[in-house]
């Protein structure tokens, strides 16, 4: 059953958004020392690259889906996603992934952005309704609606309403999967960024975050997924968040373990990128 304060989240109609990406070439990744992956690779390697996704099972080997993500890990997020949406519910995530991934790292064009956040939060709502416990789904709305709602104001999307609908599905990932690195990280990282918008009382008092929690749910993150780059810079700018200048030399630290990961993938890669670039403003 789902739970209790869990809601599905939906947007705007389906084709608002796909009319707003449509026949808007996707920007290629920048970087030539990013890892490749094959079908082969990608299997090998498949518990290390979805460290952060707790029990999610790989595609069959002689499946396109195992190319699909091969392509996803490479760094060929339009190709991707192309698959994915051939592929049906299997596929979904996927699609999903490539396009939240890609519009949060590459995508130049604000009003694109915000469309690709809308695509992912439709197509995974779509998922939730028909399969409450779809977790992938969940992840994926909450995360595209995270990002949707900074690029609109968090202030605004709390007014919306979209930020106890996100805490809700996140809340709902957790109690499925304990073992899922990358909700309890979205999860610390929302409890920070409201109490840094509201304040801590009125943060308490009308969303329920703590920064007792978020601190907890970070180091549970990281925990499960200690190689999260990621999750690392999240954390940093949740310390500096709730503390303020007092921990901005643990967080810079943070920063500097993440910019000296080795990346496994192309999201590992535009990750250290950003560490590198953060330590450098």
């Amino acid at each position: 059953m789902p739970h209790p304060d869990f809601k599905p989240l939906s947007l705007m109609s389906g084709g608002a958004a796909a009319a707003a990406t449509a026949a808007q070439p996707w920007t290629p990744l920048p970087y030539a020392d990013t890892p490749r992956h094959d079908a082969r690779s990608v299997l090998a390697h498949w518990p290390r690259l979805h460290a952060g996704h707790d029990h999610m099972p790989p595609p069959a080997a002689d499946s396109p889906l195992a190319e699909g993500w091969a392509l996803y890990h490479s760094g060929e997020f339009e190709r991707a996603a192309t698959v994915g949406l051939l592929h049906g519910a299997d596929g979904m995530v996927l699609a999903n992934q490539a396009t939240a991934i890609y519009a949060n790292y590459l995508e130049p064009r604000e009003s694109v952005r915000l469309a690709m956040f809308r695509q992912v939060i439709e197509r995974a709502g779509a998922q939730v309704l028909a399969d409450p416990g779809n977790c992938q789904a969940l992840y994926w709305q909450a995360y595209a609606l995270g990002r949707y709602s900074q690029g609109i104001s968090v202030a605004r999307a709390l007014a919306q309403g979209l930020g106890s609908k996100l805490k809700g599905a996140l809340e709902r990932v957790i109690e499925l999967q304990p073992g899922h690195a990358d909700a309890h990280v979205a999860l610390a990282a929302f409890h920070a960024e409201v109490i840094d918008k509201v304040g801590a009382l009125v943060g308490r008092m009308t969303y329920g975050v703590r920064a007792e929690a978020s601190i907890e749910l970070f180091e549970r993150g990281l925990a499960l997924n200690p190689d999260s780059a990621a999750g690392m810079m999240e954390y940093a700018r949740a310390l500096v968040m709730l503390h303020g200048e007092s921990r901005m030399r643990e967080a810079t630290q943070w920063f500097e373990k993440a910019a000296a990961l080795n990346p496994a993938d192309a999201r590992e890669r535009l990750d250290v990128e950003l560490a590198r670039a953060g330590l450098r403003d």
